[in-house]
């Protein structure tokens, strides 16, 4: 589990980093894909929905394809839950990452401080400079949609990561997948289906449970 925990924790800071580091952008279309990012967090408070993750490594003879559901309140809180055969639990409370395997076992990692960190360092006046020294960074609209891919300069993330790739939906631009493509070989790729938003989320389901 504790390969998945790493992926897991880039994907959450992914998610949670990504409106911030796209407001940093100034040219046009990055600029009016942040206008529509900005729009839509405004709006959606909560947001739960499914998801379904295909998992390749060149160490594994065909894909793993995991499906869940998943419910998110603003920038500080995120659940994740994969159904049988592959269950798994994954919880993000403002600071800490727990992840739960099938056998009930829980391994933590703290990312708050990162998170908020990626935050600050990309919402400074100077954070477009740092954004461009620190990634590579191109952004395409679809038909349906707009994509943004970030390729790491900086070594503090290419240690870790290859290729972050996002695509946002182009009426509501909240996200349809993300991509983590990592330095240990595996790629993850998720895809979302947002069910509902700004409803009141079931009691405790980012809180770890205590045995």
């Amino acid at each position: 589990m504790t390969r998945f925990k790493g992926r897991a924790g880039l994907a959450v800071v992914a998610w949670i980093a990504l409106p911030v580091a796209l407001g940093a952008q100034q040219d046009e279309l990055l600029t009016r894909i942040w206008n529509g990012v900005q729009q839509a967090e405004a709006r959606t408070q909560t947001a739960c929905g499914s998801v379904v993750e295909s998992r390749t490594s060149p160490l594994m003879t065909r894909p793993i394809v995991l499906r869940g559901r998943f419910c998110a309140e603003g920038a500080v809180r995120f659940w994740l839950e994969y159904l049988p055969p592959h269950a798994l639990t994954v919880r993000f409370d403002t600071d800490d990452l727990n992840v739960t395997g099938g056998d009930g076992a829980t391994e933590a990692l703290r990312i708050g401080g990162d998170v908020r960190r990626a935050q600050s360092a990309f919402s400074r006046a100077s954070s477009l400079d740092g954004l461009r020294r620190d990634f590579a960074i191109t952004a395409t609209e679809h038909a349906s949609g707009y994509e943004l891919r970030f390729v790491p300069r900086a070594a503090i993330y290419r240690r870790r990561l290859n290729l972050l790739v996002v695509q946002l939906d182009k009426r509501t631009f909240l996200p349809r997948s993300i991509e983590v493509d990592g330095r240990s070989g595996v790629n993850s790729l998720f895809a979302i289906e947002i069910s509902s938003d700004n409803r009141k989320l079931p009691e405790g389901i980012f809180e770890e449970k205590k045995k």
